[in-house]
């Protein structure tokens, strides 16, 4: 009987996943017997089953700190990167009610929506996962959906390229992460993250050479899922064959999952002892992320500037600014993570934001390149608006809300004398300056080569929803103390 109350308990603590399995369920039920009402349906029904599983989640976030079955973690850290996925879910099945790439492959709706919903699981495990072989097997749930969808669209080329490359690199950096993992289990006998860090803290004796080898390449794992140069090679290809709604999926919900597993790990090594916090094994893990994130700002940015596809310049500019992030770990202090989690939070907002107008405006008038947004502020005024206020706002400028990340990001630099960093932290801003500015440039200071743009003839809901998307980059701009409470609560 006390076992089952064990089952019982613990089962409770992971509702949203249960929940989320049952939504995969009934959505593939229902793909098998309405075909021909895939289109209009399918889309209410996974936002429904998103509904119960945010219900679902704020429940299990009163049971804080608590283990399900010794492998799944439930905490504040957790719970937060769990809302920042399921949010930009949200959003991006909001595409799918505008979005004419669908029409390509309404037939296939219902998969479409099942490799989402896979996705999000796989996410979601990751995020709370304490134990490497789930993080592993979470990842490969994640990257398996998210390789068929980089190549849903048959109907274009680069589609299918994308998909192919994004599975090759995805293979090898799954193989290297699972290489680590297998030397972790050598040395500690056990995969549990938990575990480990108890033995470590008990001085448990290992071979430090083997260790810091398997936790480089867990980090080089990692640093493919988040897109970290030098292992971004698949983003630029995969953001620009994909379909937009994916492409935008990609750039927030599997960074958020990334960071989750990157902060997971550091955790295991990251030791606190009387005399402060220590790393054991003797590993400068701040060495390592250093040079990823300064790669990754200069790479991203410089790319970006020459770049003339819209979508490919939101892939080099996501690059840069998980170079920006990974700045609020290396800085190890309490405003520093209070950085990356607000990073995330705003980051939503604005990216998501700029693939959908550009989304908009690739479907309803077939531009793609920067060089043909000649003219089309005056022509499309709300999209053009709430665009340049999504482009604004990932430079960082005040009032807008991508500032305050950022001005968290210098001023935990700052504190810890990383001055040189928050320095070139500061010239990359400057250099991102000049390729946003530049869609705004040919949007505003350009003549229109074409008399067919008008707003009159877009769908309402594409008007409203980069509004909605808009507000919350204004408000936080000049109101987000009660995001900082709430996100300091969650650190601490």
């Amino acid at each position: 009987m006390e076992n089952i109350s064990s089952i019982i308990q613990n089962t409770k603590l992971i509702y949203p996943e249960i929940v989320l399995s049952l939504g995969i369920i009934v959505v593939l039920i229902f793909d098998l017997i309405f075909k021909n009402e895939k289109k209009r349906f399918l889309n209410y029904i996974t936002l429904a089953v998103l509904a119960v599983v945010a219900i679902t989640l704020r429940l299990t976030n009163s049971a804080n700190n608590t283990l399900a079955f010794n492998i799944f973690q439930i905490n504040q850290i957790a719970y937060y990167f769990k809302s920042i996925i399921l949010l930009a879910t949200f959003v991006v099945l909001l595409y799918l009610f505008t979005s004419k790439e669908v029409d390509n492959f309404v037939n296939r709706l219902g998969e479409f929506h099942l490799l989402i919903l896979g996705m999000l699981l796989g996410m979601f495990f990751i995020v709370g996962a304490a134990d490497l072989i789930l993080i592993y097997i979470a990842m490969e749930t994640m990257s398996l959906s998210s390789y068929v969808l980089s190549g849903f669209d048959k109907t274009k080329m680069r589609n299918s390229e994308a998909s192919l490359k994004y599975l090759v690199y995805g293979s090898a950096a799954s193989g290297i992460m699972l290489f680590g993992i297998s030397l972790i289990y050598g040395s500690f006998a056990t995969t549990n993250i938990l575990v480990i860090k108890y033995l470590l803290l008990n001085n448990f004796i290992v071979n430090p050479i083997i260790v810091n080898f398997a936790i480089i390449l867990l980090l080089v794992g990692i640093s493919y899922k988040i897109s970290a140069a030098p292992f971004h090679y698949w983003a630029p290809d995969v953001y620009e064959g994909a379909p937009i709604s994916i492409t935008a999926y990609l750039s927030v919900a599997s960074k958020a999952a990334g960071f989750a597993m990157l902060i997971n790990v550091l955790q295991t090594f990251v030791l606190k002892q009387n005399q402060g916090w220590i790393v054991y094994p003797v590993f400068d893990w701040k060495f390592i992320l250093i040079i990823l994130s300064v790669l990754s700002m200069f790479f991203g940015n410089f790319t970006a500037l020459w770049q003339n596809n819209i979508k490919r310049m939101l892939a080099y500019s996501s690059i840069a600014h998980l170079g920006y992030m990974l700045l609020g770990i290396i800085a190890f202090s309490e405003l520093g993570l209070v950085a990356v989690l607000s990073y995330f939070l705003i980051y939503l907002f604005m990216n998501l934001g700029a693939f959908y107008v550009a989304m908009v405006i690739a479907d309803n008038y077939g531009i793609e390149n920067i060089d043909e947004y000649k003219g089309l502020g005056p022509k499309l005024p709300f999209l053009g608006t709430t665009l340049a206020i999504f482009l604004v706002s990932l430079v960082g400028i005040p009032p807008l809300a991508g500032f305050i990340p950022k001005f968290y990001l210098f001023t935990a630099l700052i504190e810890k004398d990383m001055i040189l960093l928050s320095v070139i932290a500061l010239i990359n801003t400057v250099i991102s300056l000049y390729y946003y500015i530049r869609v705004l440039k040919e949007m505003y200071l350009s003549n229109s080569e074409r008399d067919d743009i008008t707003e009159q003839n877009i769908d309402p809901l594409n008007k409203y929803i980069p509004i909605l998307l808009s507000i919350p980059i204004l408000l936080f701009g000049v109101y987000f103390s009660p995001i900082y409470e709430f996100l300091k609560n969650i650190v601490k």
